[in-house]
């Protein structure tokens, strides 16, 4: 196919690549929710309709833990917030209207924002975002119904290490965005603060007091007010979904 044809441009075929590489991460999450004791079609049920990958790493983790329903709620809703900058954005640069409005609000997450923003021209952009985020929501699907359903074939999954692939997989989401020394400075704090309340509260909360932590120094700080917004990936790099 011709490099120039609207069909495989430069935005196209990054997003296309975005979308394999997060889509394949979609196995981790089918296992993990039924690690943490989820049925495959309430796995599958979470990245169709929650459709953010910190926020339903952040969902089971609680559950599994043995948290309530609403701290593992709340420790989604404050993971995904940084969706709807992504979304003040996208309506900005895109101006979608009617159902493409509707379905730009569900696919509005990391990848799509980082794709869209890093082209110039207005055409790019769209291609860019669509393509990215339509794909990611497929291939997450897909393989979150494949990692769900190998997941429970395994028997007792606790027994192939999967509670320490959670931890990975909440670091692999975390680390891309600590790209200067407030950030890093913010991280640590609100990883000693989980690890002393841990053994004093109950599961959940020290993820929703480490996100007060780090609301409070996001307040009263003095950086730039858009630092650690940034897309977890860049659109010429893979990662994982956010």
């Amino acid at each position: 196919m011709n490099e120039h044809s609207p069909r495989f441009t430069p935005a196209v075929r990054i997003g296309l690549s975005i979308a394999v590489a997060t889509g394949l991460y979609g196995v981790s999450f089918g296992a993990l929710a039924v690690a943490s004791g989820f049925s495959v079609g309430q796995a599958v049920a979470l990245s169709l309709l929650m459709f953010t990958g910190g926020s339903q790493f952040a969902f089971i983790g609680v559950v599994g833990a043995g948290g309530s329903g609403a701290a593992a709620f709340g420790a989604a809703t404050l993971l995904g917030i940084r969706n709807a900058v992504y979304g003040a954005q996208i309506n900005r640069m895109l101006r979608p209207r009617g159902w493409r409005r509707l379905l730009s609000a569900q696919v509005t997450i990391d990848e799509s924002a980082a794709t869209a923003a890093g082209q110039w021209e207005p055409a790019e952009q769209r291609r860019g975002f669509w393509v990215a985020g339509i794909g990611v929501y497929v291939l997450w699907n897909l393989f979150t119904l494949l990692g769900a359903v190998l997941g429970d074939a395994l028997g007792d999954p606790r027994r192939w290490g999967l509670d320490g692939a959670a931890v990975a997989a909440f670091l692999g989401l975390l680390w891309p965005r600590l790209r200067s020394r407030e950030p890093v400075a913010i991280a640590v704090v609100c990883a000693l603060a989980t690890m002393l309340a841990l053994p004093w509260v109950p599961p959940g909360v020290p993820i929703l007091l480490a996100a007060a932590i780090a609301a409070v120094w996001g307040w009263f700080g003095h950086g730039p007010a858009n630092e650690g917004l940034e897309p977890d990936v860049s659109p010429e790099g893979d990662g994982g979904q956010g």
